[in-house]
Parts: C-alpha cells; sequence; structure tokens
C-alpha cells in the first residue's frame, strides 16, 4: 500500500508542477495579446488646440519667478514638449524617470517643460522627491483651461514655431516617444497614421 500512496503523491505533485507551467503559459500569452491590442501610442482628445493649429501664446512665470513663453516662435529654434502634471498623481510619478530621461536625450530637439497649478508650496516637495529641477516647472490654471486638460499626465508638442504637432495622454515612456515619432512623421497620431495605412492596403 505504501508504493501505492507514494505514486499517488508523486503524480498529485507533477499535476501542480505540470497546472503551474500552464497557468504561467496563460499569464504569458495574456500580456503579450495586452500588447498587441492596447492603444498605440498617446491617446489624442479632442479638446484644446488642435493639432496643426498654432498654439495659443501664454506668457507665464516658472516656480522660480523666471519669465516663460508658451507659444509662438522659439528663437532657439527647438520645439516645445509641455506635460503636464500633478502631485497628486500617481501615473505622473511613474512616468518621471522616463521623462527625465528623454528629456536628456532629446534636448537638442525640444524644451521640455512641466506645467501644474494649486498651491506653490505644494509642488517644492514634489520637485525636490523626483529631482525635476532641470525642467523649468510652471503652476498655471491657465494653461490647463487653454489646452482643455482633463485627464493627466498629458502631453502637448510644439513646433519652433508654436504650432501644436502632437498631444495626448501620456500613462508610459512609450506614449511619451510617440509624440516625438508622430512629429518626425507629420501625422497626428501613430492610431491616425495605422488607420491610413490600413485604408491604403
Amino acid at each position: 500500500m505504501s508504493g501505492v500512496w507514494l505514486a499517488s503523491y508523486v503524480l498529485l505533485w507533477a499535476l501542480v508542477v505540470l497546472l503551474a507551467l500552464v497557468v504561467l503559459a496563460l499569464a504569458r500569452q495574456i500580456g503579450i495579446l495586452h500588447e498587441r491590442i492596447a492603444p498605440l501610442g498617446a491617446l489624442v482628445t479632442a479638446h484644446g488646440p488642435q493639432v496643426g493649429e498654432p498654439s495659443p501664446v501664454l506668457d507665464v512665470r516658472d516656480i522660480r519667478g523666471r519669465p516663460f513663453r508658451i507659444g509662438g516662435e522659439r528663437s532657439d529654434g527647438r520645439g516645445l514638449y509641455i506635460v503636464f502634471v500633478s502631485p497628486e498623481c500617481p501615473i505622473c510619478k511613474k512616468i518621471l524617470p522616463s521623462l527625465k530621461v528623454m528629456s536628456r536625450s532629446e534636448r537638442h530637439r525640444f524644451e521640455f517643460v512641466l506645467v501644474s497649478d494649486g498651491e506653490e508650496r505644494d509642488h517644492w516637495g514634489f520637485i525636490q522627491e523626483f529631482g525635476l529641477q532641470e525642467f523649468p516647472y510652471i503652476l498655471s490654471s491657465d494653461l490647463g483651461m487653454t489646452y482643455r486638460i482633463g485627464r493627466l499626465p498629458y502631453a502637448v508638442l510644439l513646433d519652433d514655431k508654436g504650432v501644436v504637432r502632437a498631444k495626448g495622454l501620456v500613462n508610459t515612456m512609450e506614449h511619451l516617444e510617440s509624440l516625438v515619432v508622430a512629429y518626425d512623421m507629420g501625422v497626428a497620431s501613430l492610431q491616425e497614421y495605422m488607420a491610413s495605412s490600413g485604408k491604403n492596403k
């Protein structure tokens, strides 16, 4: 009888291991499927200045009191990458390391600026905690209303003439990069490009 029990015990463990492998394989396939059906690039909203339109020109000051202009022609020939964030936004905090890496690799083409609103004292700790001193940091509810920002984090990419070239919700590094890719390809968004490519087939 002991041999039968031992065989049953071994068989039971073999089934448990097999089941665990099946669960892992299914989890991997679900991850792959999620990547394939996830939205390509930043999700563009219909609110605010549209891609291809000049951005309104706003003269503001950053949190250190330095003057800063949003919109209009830029003298340094670079575009402006505006990212709307909030200290209370968990996804904003998640993308900040990626944004810092991207801002350094693309600094010859774009100036990166962070925009938020609220009480100034609430933002200094946020700047210190995430090492955001390298960015112009602007507190302005007018900017949020101008671009009709409803959800965060949100980004708007202007060219050196102040024209909106790409915009959308940016929840991941891929979303942040997709605005630059759309800019380089001369399309409003990667979704638009994929849709038009599908129609042309």
